[in-house]
């Protein structure tokens, strides 16, 4: 009777704590990754930007746009990696990354490549082959953690935390390949007054999808809200029969 008891008084005062989770009370780290998250003219936005502060919203938690942090890649991951209840996104949820984040999505399809110039007629047979150029890369973004698994030597690699140090690089001419995610690289090609059809992807290293990834000592419950309020944008369909996960998508592309 006693065990009774006891089970029963611990089911009252957990409940109010489960209860009480809320998504908008962890820190939400992200980078320049235009077109999925970025911030331009002081004002933060894209598409899964979009996404979090609307899923947010879908489950009674809305989300401060204001208090998404824009930092470099470098920074934003390790503090992901290091401090409970911190969200890191854009992320490319690969085999690597797997068990050291909890994971709410997918936010797109992704790709990563890497780039050159056409007019440079590079053909690639395999990983091996980009040991001959200079490919420029950010550290500790998936393109590194690619080249590096498929056994492309480090040497091979220029690094740097921004991506806007890259392609002035890659513009100029020092570096002759570029290891990205395909729509981000070809937008800062265009922002930087580029033709992106100038550019092709001269080898795929992934295919995959972006996720939100959270710390792992966040409380798998917050995950769940998460999950929960992005598979309602994707249900939620308007008058033209599109979901608003998909309007968000169109709104970028």
């Amino acid at each position: 009777m006693r065990v009774s008891i006891f089970v029963f008084l611990m089911a009252i005062f957990l409940i109010p704590i489960v209860n009480s989770a809320q998504i908008n009370t962890l820190s939400y780290v992200t980078e320049q990754y235009p077109p999925y998250n970025y911030k331009q003219n002081n004002i933060t936005k894209g598409i899964a930007i979009d996404i979090l502060v609307e899923a947010s919203s879908q489950i009674q938690s809305p989300i401060d746009i204001n208090n998404i942090k824009v930092q470099p890649w470098a920074t934003a991951y390790r503090s992901a990696l290091i401090t409970p209840d911190t969200v890191l996104f854009s992320t490319t949820r690969t085999q690597i990354r797997e068990h050291i984040f909890q994971w709410a999505g997918p936010i797109s399809q992704t790709k990563i490549v890497v780039l050159g110039r056409k007019d440079r007629n590079f053909t690639i047979n395999g990983p091996l082959a980009l040991a001959q150029y200079r490919i420029g890369v950010i550290r500790d973004d998936v393109g590194e953690q690619l080249l590096v698994e498929l056994g492309v030597p480090r040497e091979s690699m220029i690094e740097s935390t921004v991506p806007q140090k890259l392609v002035h690089q890659f513009i100029s001419g020092e570096l002759d390949l570029w290891a990205y995610e395909e729509n981000v690289a070809k937008w800062w090609l265009k922002e930087s007054g580029q033709s992106p059809e100038d550019y092709e992807a001269v080898f795929t290293l992934s295919e995959g999808d972006l996720y939100f990834a959270f710390n792992l000592g966040t409380d798998r419950a917050l995950v769940r809200k998460l999950q929960e309020g992005i598979n309602q944008l994707k249900l939620k369909i308007d008058d033209n029969g599109k979901s608003r996960y998909q309007v968000i998508l169109d709104k970028y592309r």
